[in-house]
């Protein structure tokens, strides 16, 4: 976090000195007034300046990218991460070497990636945001993959008349599969077990 101390002959003009020197817009730092101007007696000895403490703000995608960049490349992965704003969440998408290491098997390790970047961020902005991790377009073949994992073991229901469980899942996957199969009017999914062991189960109305 960078500060910087300035003073002038008033407040505003020692925030411009600080803004200038540190390259900043205003809106990209906090000030704090240690010391108001004053003038001395009759308004002609011992004038005191204004003093200022100027802090730059954190910037929660610049924050979060390096944050992720840096786990990655601990991991023997060398990547880089581009991110963009959409309707109610951030997206950062991973590219690069050594990919698999950071999915891990059925995502895990880019789960638990994901859960430290979206703490990493939302600690940095003031507004609670969800941020979606991907790396090499994994989420969109895992929904794939799901979806028609959820369309056959629906198949099996109903021609085994018996409930089907599926292995443990997060919450974003269970919503996969529940959506996925919702559209069926000979079956009903939900969710059994506490976290992490959460399973869908898919049954016959």
């Amino acid at each position: 976090m960078t500060m910087l101390i300035k003073q002038a002959k008033t407040v505003e003009d020692a925030i411009q000195l600080a803004l200038e020197e540190l390259q900043v817009d205003r809106d990209r730092v906090e000030v704090e007034v240690l010391e108001e101007a004053s003038k001395g007696l009759f308004g002609l000895l011992g004038v005191k300046p204004a003093k200022i403490q100027v802090t730059v703000l954190e910037n929660p995608l610049e924050t979060v990218v390096h944050f992720v960049q840096g786990v990655c490349k601990r991991m023997g992965a060398d990547v880089t991460a581009q991110v963009a704003e959409v309707e109610d969440a951030v997206t950062m998408d991973i590219t690069g070497q050594n990919l698999g290491l950071l999915i891990g098997k059925h995502g895990q390790t880019l789960n638990a990636l994901q859960y430290l970047a979206n703490v990493v961020f939302n600690r940095s902005t003031k507004e609670h945001q969800r941020l979606v991790l991907d790396i090499g377009g994994y989420r969109a073949r895992r929904e794939e993959t799901l979806v028609r994992l959820a369309e056959r073991l629906a198949e099996k229901a109903k021609r085994t008349g018996r409930k089907v469980m599926l292995e443990p899942m997060n919450a974003q996957e269970r919503r996969i599969i529940h959506t996925a199969l919702q559209g069926d009017k000979h079956i009903v999914t939900f969710s059994e077990g506490e976290e992490p062991y959460r399973k869908v189960v898919i049954a016959l109305k």
